[in-house]
């Protein structure tokens, strides 16, 4: 049976309509992307309560939070290049400062854009959001823990990232996984290592997972959903319990994932931390699987973690 994927992304945009349908004071915003960000589905159901800003991201953030200052709850999508990018001044000053009930769902994130290429392939994304006061970092692996994620923001007071990929990815939770904001997820109690990852990552390490087992190493998945506030108890926990730690995000290894985890351990359980991910470089133009093999960020390459030191 051949499996399931699903573009983040997608589940984005069908959440939208469903949370639409529900919540007259949904309303979003785009920059001229909505058939790529899947916000075009909200678009044919309310066309009332969607507005297309244009190639103008700074402005489409800045309407987001006056939206957000009469009672509605904005959801501001783009590219994350140009989400975090081009608009981190006025999510900075005029979301994050006044604390304001901003959802922005940024999709295409990481060398898994592909083609694009590095001007397009957003690596600094949660480095820059994680910083901020206020903002709450959320990068969903599947498509269940996307759309539980979207609905769940909803219901949250104040800025919100979330961080999307345009790569289809295996389906990893069914309907009865239970989530909640800040908790990673655990998936088996393996003491030979626990591989920390994120977003279109932790298929990978479910994946390295099966096969190190099939070798006789038992470790353990954490699927760090939540960046920011990240769940520092199951942190400490695994660093207790497992000989080895591995962090994997698709995403610069400065200021991630890794570093996040990194600063956890030096003041709670000082623990060397193996950190995989963009090394301080740009990506390149390529389809997202070569580029993944090619930036060693496979299954493979987390067999090798293991298998190799």
């Amino acid at each position: 049976m051949e499996e399931k994927k699903i573009a983040t992304r997608q589940s984005y945009g069908e959440t939208l309509v469903k949370l639409g349908k529900e919540n007259e004071n949904i309303v979003v915003l785009d920059a001229d992307l909505a058939g790529a960000t899947k916000t075009n589905l909200f678009a044919k159901e309310f066309s009332n309560r969607f507005f297309d800003m244009g190639i103008a991201e700074a402005n489409m953030l800045g309407t987001a939070a006056g939206l957000a200052t009469c009672g509605k709850i904005p959801y501001a999508s783009t590219f994350a290049i140009f989400a975090a990018g081009r608009g981190y001044d006025q999510i900075r000053n005029s979301i994050c400062y006044p604390n304001l009930n901003v959802k922005i769902c940024a999709t295409h994130a990481g060398i898994t854009v592909g083609e694009d290429g590095a001007t397009h392939q957003m690596l600094e994304d949660i480095s820059l959001m994680r910083t901020l006061p206020n903002m709450t970092v959320i990068s969903p692996s599947d498509d269940t823990q996307t759309k539980w994620a979207i609905e769940e923001i909803s219901k949250k007071n104040g800025p919100v990232y979330v961080r999307l990929a345009r790569l289809a990815t295996p389906v990893i939770y069914d309907e009865t996984q239970k989530f909640e904001i800040g908790k990673a997820i655990q998936l088996g109690e393996g003491t030979d290592g626990t591989v920390f990852a994120t977003g279109v990552m932790v298929a990978e390490a479910i994946q390295a997972q099966k096969e190190l087992k099939s070798q006789g190493i038992d470790i353990r998945v954490v699927d760090i959903h939540t960046i920011k506030p990240i769940d520092r108890e199951v942190i400490i926990k695994c660093a207790k319990e497992t000989k080895k730690l591995v962090s994997v995000e698709d995403h610069s290894v400065i200021g991630g994932l890794g570093s996040a985890i990194s600063e956890v351990l030096t003041e709670e359980y000082p623990t060397k931390l193996d950190r995989m991910g963009m090394k301080d470089i740009f990506g390149k133009s390529g389809k997202a699987e070569e580029l993944l093999k090619y930036f060693g960020l496979t299954a493979d390459a987390i067999i090798k973690k293991f298998i190799h030191t």
